[in-house]
């Protein structure tokens, strides 16, 4: 009878050894899961404000490049710009058109701007039909003649039409085309912009007169341009 009792005895304190270790694994395993989901819960908040603070801080030179976030940001921005200038004269379609397609041409979005603002007279009419001279009529927002039109557009790889000229897309893409050929093959913007106003001819014409490509058209573009706080000389 004792011996049964005394076995009585020794299992209740293995059973109870037993529940104590049981006990106590249950509390580090719960304590293991509430830490790893502190933690957790931590690192998503840190990755929150991370982004945040990307996301609001200015981008570093690099990123501009880099990511198209901070990119088409800053484009914006320039366009917004525009817009604001020309008293919503200036649609922001177009401006975000002509500040895109100006850096592919490495070309300062401005002095576009400020060209197709003296070709329309600060209207950005892209109707508009400028008087008739010698050499004809010129056409558009960026005032290009047919006789001058056609071999650009085929130079820029694009379609022609007469009625394409009042396209305000197609005429911007001209002026960029044109520029970007003028700008190459004189290497500075007196001469690109007066060869733009009176043709090659008419620029060896005032240069011979003159002395130098100084016309009043080249000039006021870049006065004007450099006016804008992002404007980068090109000269």
């Amino acid at each position: 009878m004792k011996s049964l009792k005394k076995m009585f005895q020794i299992g209740a304190i293995v059973l109870l050894v037993g529940l104590f270790f049981f006990v106590i694994h249950f509390m580090k395993d719960d304590t293991k899961t509430t830490a790893e989901g502190n933690s957790t819960a931590e690192e998503d908040t840190n990755k929150r404000v991370a982004v945040d603070s990307a996301l609001s801080a200015p981008p570093k030179k690099s990123q501009k490049l880099e990511e198209g976030y901070y990119e088409w940001h800053e484009l914006e921005l320039t366009a917004d710009r525009l817009v604001k200038e020309s008293e919503g004269r200036f649609k922001k379609s177009w401006a975000m058109f002509l500040v895109r397609e100006t850096e592919r041409y490495g070309i300062d979005p401005f002095l576009v701007y400020e060209l197709l603002k003296v070709e329309t007279g600060g209207t950005f009419n892209p109707e508009l039909v400028g008087p008739a001279t010698k050499y004809g009529r010129a056409y558009g927002m960026a005032q290009f003649m047919k006789n001058t039109a056609p071999w650009i557009a085929d130079m820029g790889g694009l379609p022609y039409k007469d009625e394409l000229l009042f396209d305000p897309y197609y005429s911007m893409q001209l002026s960029m085309i044109y520029l970007d050929y003028l700008h190459g093959k004189y290497g500075n913007w007196n001469e690109a912009l007066t060869a733009y106003h009176r043709g090659m001819g008419g620029l060896e014409n005032y240069k011979d007169k003159n002395g130098h490509a100084k016309s009043w058209y080249a000039v006021e573009i870049q006065e004007n341009a450099e006016t804008h706080p992002t404007f980068a000389s090109a000269n």
